[in-house]
């Protein structure tokens, strides 16, 4: 199997906690096991009154849980506000980004897809993109949006973007632990049919890969590549 090498430094952008485990969470214990080096920032964090303190307090548990189980020992927890980025002027938002891109300066950078019906998830994309623009070599040179179960296939395609991967990672040899990482996340999960559910992640790794040929994988939208000179 060919390795990841190309993806170098990776970030993976997550509106909430959990959404970079459903939408990357194989690939990035793939990346760990191979050596790269791996940040995952969490954007938002709930607030009272909507969002209870022991709650908030019990998911970012889940959460350090989840990125044990994965590998990834740099995790950064940006604290905007959870379903209210609307809330927030433009400025501010792209100012938060692109210290934390400036911070890492990730080649691989991998985002949540610009189609999901979450709001958040919609700003996040817009607002890594403005702080991901190629104004120096620092530029992340790779660019990748993934899938969120019960975000990405949620909202009214074709009125709306579609989710049409066409960058697929083999996770066979890592899916176990994308599964047990979510599994971490006990707070967020439901029982299937429901697609915030094991059987449901699992089939959708099942899928995405028969359509490569692997026994599991995660699928991606290539947003940009940029291939330098040495």
């Amino acid at each position: 199997m060919k390795t990841l090498g190309h993806f170098g430094k990776v970030l993976a952008i997550a509106p909430h906690p959990d959404d970079e485990v459903l939408g990357c969470g194989g690939t990035l214990a793939r990346l760990v096991d191979e050596g790269a080096d791996v940040t995952i920032a969490i954007a938002t964090k709930g607030n009272p009154p909507a969002f209870l303190a022991e709650q908030v307090e019990r998911v970012m548990q889940e959460t350090q849980k989840a990125h044990h189980i994965l590998g990834v020992r740099d995790t950064r927890q940006m604290g905007l506000p959870a379903a209210a980025l609307d809330t927030l002027p433009a400025a501010q938002t792209n100012s938060a980004f692109a210290e934390l891109i400036g911070d890492i300066a990730p080649d691989t950078l991998l985002l949540p897809f610009i189609g999901d019906i979450h709001l958040d998830h919609q700003i996040v994309f817009l607002a890594a993109m403005v702080a991901a623009r190629p104004r120096n070599n620092d530029a992340p040179c790779q660019i990748l949006a993934y899938e969120t179960l019960s975000e990405t296939n949620w909202f009214a395609a074709p009125t709306t973007p579609a989710f049409v991967p066409n960058v697929f990672v083999d996770i066979s040899a890592t899916l176990g632990r994308k599964l047990d990482a979510f599994a971490a996340f006990e707070s967020q999960v439901r029982p299937f049919p429901e697609e915030r559910s094991i059987e449901a992640l699992k089939a959708l790794a099942t899928l995405r890969g028969s359509a490569v040929h692997a026994r599991a994988a995660e699928a991606f939208m290539l947003v940009r590549q940029i291939v330098r000179s040495a």
